[in-house]
């Protein structure tokens, strides 16, 4: 894979240069701790999660005497002697990652795959072994279950809320009026897959106790969730906590909020005495951890003769994890893209009995621009208009629905830039771009996702020793982190980033906005800037008090402080013990009424084997907004792997439950089938780079999930231009193109 990068313009201030992750070489050099890694003082036993057979229903027999009697085994955790925990899913309205997550709870099964028992035993091999002679009986619920929500759409209900969204529905206009006066119509019904997040670290969890005092290492995306959500759990005081998070190894929205695995480790170790360390296998990841639920798509859209759209109708069926509120708002790009007299949508959620469904990376948006988008190009063709064109045409001048001004509008800048450097020639007749038997197509797709900002706190400390110590809960999954608030830190401070040392992951710092969203890096960036800003003022008065007084900036070394000629001894100025000052964000100061989103627009060329069906990705470009730029090689990073995962929604990545046993088919990566070198063409990234100071005192906008919108739709059309074949389910499959071919 090879990749491109620009941008506007390269800051040589920390703040905005692309500096290289300060975390680096202790990834490289295996120093980085993972919770996996970590090694408590006394012995760590190691747990095994045995998984419901069938569900739902109830256990009728659990016999488990074979595996307390096997060679290593310390102890069999099941609803007989697990500690007590507050019922699963209460209190109803703690929300989804603070609510009781309880396991091994009485002899009630919701789904297939949920644990029955934990093996604890002195080695991994030992625990698996043991688990492997645990004999499982359930009685499935002679009605069955709801396996597959779509077919079941006389139980749908409207969310209470949604992940991305305010309300389930939104009705402006006079739909069917709008419609029927219109010269053209487009519908179609859609459906995008089952996805998993399939990080490249498993869920883990390491807890151990000291007396009534619980400490947890795992792999999570938000500390004070996990804090919240254990004291639920358990029926203990947050003080009792703490969660230690320092590396993540990847998470897309699974590691928001704890899981199984982590309440069994805690359970565990409660009842062995000792600290217990809880993986789950890849295998458990896809049962066990959430996951992105099937759904169906029907839109429809009217439009004028001259390509002005008239009206937009939006509507989306899933299901929802039975006991676990969390609705997906496909429909979110939908009514903040394009204007439109009329723009109905809804949402609706069938309980099912299934694993967890909750986040997968963009959720809402990258689904629901992998529909919309395609619906535009179609809409665009009806009206025998080139698709870029059409989008251009109907940008809308304020937020669609609401109506509210938006904070700034880079959509249009962002599609005309990458029509001009992806070499845009407008479209041609499907299948008219040949190379021997490979049908050639070219698509482009709009990328929108709302731009949130979260309440954060964190301090900064400066030292004796002339190092400046950031402290907050902030985790870093991969994204940088540590690079950008050291960037951030040092920019204000006016240090270089080397003199910054950046600490995360600890329930015990202060408490951050977490990761996810795409809002980390704003939110916790903003809490660090203020902090940062405090520690000055009060290091300007204590100077002052100390008679070093005057204009200008301060400047520190690592053992003194310098204001224009004089200077004074950091030691005498901070004392033995150094000097702290905590800063803070508050949403509700940047609450202006504008509407906030980041932008991109993305193009792609494929071929298409016109004999297998095969398609190849060959080029995929995207232009973004995502305000200001903290650090453009972090930036370019995220913004692949966006594209990456794009290209892996549009062609390969399809979870699958059996509609008759509710069992999860593809539990591996040979499977589940996730985009490799082969299917990554050269990708090329370009960023405006323009600040957007209404969002936060940083000016930069979500960024971390902008690359995965726009890519997938990009794709889809490039397919048919290149067949002539309108994809209708993602990803799209050799035999939704080989029936409709054209000769070779």
């Amino acid at each position: 894979m090879t990749e491109m990068m620009s941008m506007e313009v390269q800051a040589e201030r920390p703040l905005g240069r692309a500096l290289d992750r300060v975390d680096g070489i202790a990834k490289v050099s295996g120093r980085a701790m993972y919770a996996a890694d970590y090694r408590p003082a006394s012995d760590l036993a190691e747990g095994f999660i045995v998984e419901a057979p069938a569900a739902p229903g109830r256990i009728r027999r659990l016999d488990v005497s074979r595996a307390e009697d096997a060679e290593g085994v310390i102890a069999v955790l099941t609803s007989a002697n697990v500690p007590e925990q507050r019922t699963y899913g209460a209190p109803e309205d703690a929300g989804r990652f603070t609510q009781s997550h309880a396991v091994l709870q009485g002899d009630r099964v919701r789904h297939v795959g949920q644990p029955v028992a934990l093996i604890v035993a002195r080695t991994l091999e030992q625990a698996r072994h043991a688990a492997s002679l645990v004999e499982v009986e359930i009685e499935v619920d002679a009605e069955g279950g709801i396996f597959d929500a779509l077919a079941h759409e006389d139980l749908a209900f409207a969310p209470d809320s949604l992940d991305g969204a305010d309300d389930a529905d939104t009705q402006k206009g006079d739909l069917a009026r709008e419609l029927a006066g219109s010269d053209h119509r487009v519908g179609a019904t859609y459906h995008t897959a089952m996805q998993h997040a399939a990080a490249m670290e498993p869920h883990v969890s390491v807890a151990e106790w000291d007396g009534d005092q619980l400490t947890v290492h795992m792999g999570i995306q938000i500390v004070a969730s996990a804090v919240k959500a254990f004291a639920t759990t358990l029926q203990i005081e947050p003080e009792q906590i703490r969660i230690v998070s320092p590396f993540t190894g990847g998470g897309f929205g699974s590691k928001l909020g704890i899981h199984s695995e982590a309440v069994l480790a805690a359970l565990a170790a409660r009842v062995c005495d000792r600290p217990v360390r809880v993986v789950q296998t890849r295998r458990s990841v896809f049962v066990n951890a959430p996951h992105r639920e099937r759904h169906r798509q029907e839109l429809e859209l009217g439009a004028t003769a001259d390509g002005t759209l008239t009206a937009i109708r939006h509507d989306n069926l899933a299901g929802m994890a039975r006991d676990y509120a969390f609705a997906e708002a496909p429909a979110s790009p939908t009514r903040a893209s394009y204007a439109a007299p009329a723009i109905h949508t809804s949402h609706r959620v069938v309980a099912a009995d299934i694993p967890t469904v909750d986040s997968m990376r963009a959720p809402g948006e990258a689904i629901g621009t992998l529909t919309l988008e395609t619906a535009i190009d179609e809409m665009a063709q009806a009206c025998g208009m080139d698709p870029l064109e059409f989008r251009l045409r109907n940008m809308p001048d304020v937020d669609p629905v609401s109506g509210a001004p938006f904070g700034d509008h880079r959509l249009e800048s962002c599609l005309r830039e990458g029509a001009q450097r992806f070499g845009w020639d407008g479209c041609v007749a499907p299948g008219s771009r040949r190379e021997g038997r490979l049908l050639i197509g070219r698509g482009l797709a709009a990328a929108i996702r709302p731009n949130m900002l979260v309440g954060a706190e964190a301090e900064i400390t400066l030292s004796p020793d002339g190092r400046f110590h950031v402290r907050t809960d902030m985790t870093d999954i991969g994204t940088g982190s540590y690079t950008i608030l050291t960037q951030i830190a040092a920019d204000t401070l006016g240090v270089e980033p080397g003199q910054v040392v950046t600490e995360l992951g600890d329930s015990a710092f202060p408490k951050s906005s977490g990761s996810g969203g795409s809002f980390g890096a704003a939110s916790t960036g903003s809490a660090v800037q203020d902090a940062a800003s405090n520690l000055l003022s009060a290091l300007r008065d204590r100077c002052a008090a100390l008679g070093l007084d005057g204009n200008g900036a301060l400047a520190f070394t690592l053992d003194s402080v310098r204001l224009g000629e004089r200077s004074l001894a950091l030691a005498d100025l901070v004392g033995p013990e150094g000097m702290t000052a905590s800063g803070s964000i508050d949403p509700d100061d940047f609450d202006t009424g504008q509407a906030g989103y980041s932008y991109g627009a993305q193009f792609a060329e494929v071929a298409v084997d016109a004999v297998t069906g095969e398609i190849r990705v060959r080029r995929l470009l995207g232009v973004f907004d995502a305000g200001r730029i903290l650090n453009p090689k972090t930036a370019r990073s995220q913004l692949l792997g966006g594209m990456i995962f794009g290209i892996g929604a549009a062609l390969m990545e399809e979870g699958v439950i059996d509609p008759r046993s509710g069992a999860v088919m593809a539990r591996d990566l040979a499977d589940y089938h996730i985009p490799v070198n082969r299917d990554v063409p050269a990708l090329e990234v370009h960023m405006l780079g323009a600040s957007s100071p209404f969002a936060n005192p940083l000016g930069a906008k979500g960024i971390g999930e902008l690359g995965i919108c726009g890519a997938g739709p990009a794709i889809a059309n490039a397919v048919h231009e290149a067949t002539g074949v309108r994809p209708r389910a993602f990803p799209i499959h050799l035999d939704h193109l080989l029936p409709n071919l054209p000769p070779v």
